[in-house]
């Protein structure tokens, strides 16, 4: 009976000595230093398009340390609006101690946290250290300002729709530079096919790599149906979406299709979010409508437009230059 006590008590004891060794083993896997101190070399940036391959600030930091068990620890850099508190911060993952953005990148930065262009913005940076199965630790927080500048970038959809001619060709733009264009572009029946490029050139050309997929090998790209396309590229992801677009049209006894036709606007692909129509007008009345219907049809005087409101006058005949404003209500009628 004493030697059964005996060996309980050993076994008990054996067991306690497991458990404490693996408690001081997991005590020293985790010991990793916190964030370090950030450092930016400027605070201040000049963001101008003619600059913008240079670099405007370089971020440094000290590296992590491990004591103990080696474990990975991921550094990346935090960015925000000031007042944000990094809710929905953009992050960069670093693999050094220092991270250099140029102007065109702290530009896009801005602007995709959402400055306005030509306004002064404040960003706010800071380092988050996570150590692998750790909580992550956070440096000091440093303060940018600078303000964003308008990057339009455009690419190109040659295409059966227009002839494939590099004259003609419709753009597609992106207001931020950030890789994502966009374009509204009216693809008739049987000229459904069409390319991306980011140059009036064949020496590279986007075409359809299967399942929505850009690739330079790719056959041409099919619209679908015919109509007005919304067509989305984004060459960060090298994809691409055909979306139908609204389409805004001219009706009146003073179009050439009268009270019973549209006469169909074109959408400009420069960001501004206008259309255009060059058309000849009789004397009479016109108005704009929405998807060739009368749900949405707007009409008024002075250049401004109300859902449902009074018929353009159009006094004297002639060759007319028409932009709408489908954002601000407002319109222009100019004769050439």
């Amino acid at each position: 009976m004493k030697a059964n006590i005996l060996k309980s008590v050993a076994v008990g004891l054996m067991v306690l000595s497991l458990w404490s060794c693996k408690k001081d083993e997991d005590r020293i896997i985790s010991d990793a230093t916190p964030a370090g101190t950030l450092s930016a070399s400027a605070t201040s940036v000049n963001l101008n398009i003619a600059g913008a391959a240079n670099t405007a600030v370089t971020f440094t930091f000290p590296a992590a340390t491990v004591t103990g068990y080696q474990i990975p620890v991921t550094s990346t850099l935090q960015f925000a609006l000031k007042g944000a508190n990094f809710v929905n911060a953009k992050e960069t993952v670093l693999s050094t101690t220092t991270y250099s953005a140029t102007v065109a990148e702290l530009n896009k930065m801005l602007l995709s946290l959402g400055a306005t262009i030509g306004a002064p913005a404040e960003m706010e940076v800071r380092l988050k250290s996570a150590p692998a199965a750790n909580a992550a630790t956070y440096s000091n927080v440093v303060t940018i300002s600078g303000t964003p500048y308008l990057a339009s970038a455009w690419v190109y959809a040659p295409g059966a729709y227009h002839g494939w001619s590099f004259d003609t060709v419709d753009s597609l733009v992106s207001l931020t530079g950030n890789g994502i264009y966009e374009a509204v572009i009216n693809m008739p029946a049987d000229k459904l096919m069409f390319k991306i490029t980011p140059k009036k050139a064949w020496d590279v050309a986007y075409g359809d790599g299967g399942g929505d997929a850009l690739s330079t090998t790719g056959g041409d790209i099919n619209a679908g149906t015919p109509g007005l396309k919304k067509i989305t590229v984004d060459l960060n992801k090298n994809t691409y979406k055909i979306e139908k677009a609204d389409s805004w049209g001219l009706i009146g006894d003073a179009t050439p299709g009268g009270w019973d036709n549209d006469t169909d606007l074109k959408f400009i692909n420069d960001g501004k979010g206008l259309w255009k129509l060059t058309v000849n007008l009789k004397v009479g009345e016109i108005k704009f409508r929405l998807n060739d219907a009368w749900d949405t049809n707007l009409g008024g005087a002075d250049g401004k437009l109300t859902n449902g409101g009074d018929n353009i006058k159009v006094a004297t005949a002639g060759n007319y230059t028409i932009t709408l404003d489908t954002v601000e209500k407002t319109y222009t009628i100019v004769k050439n």
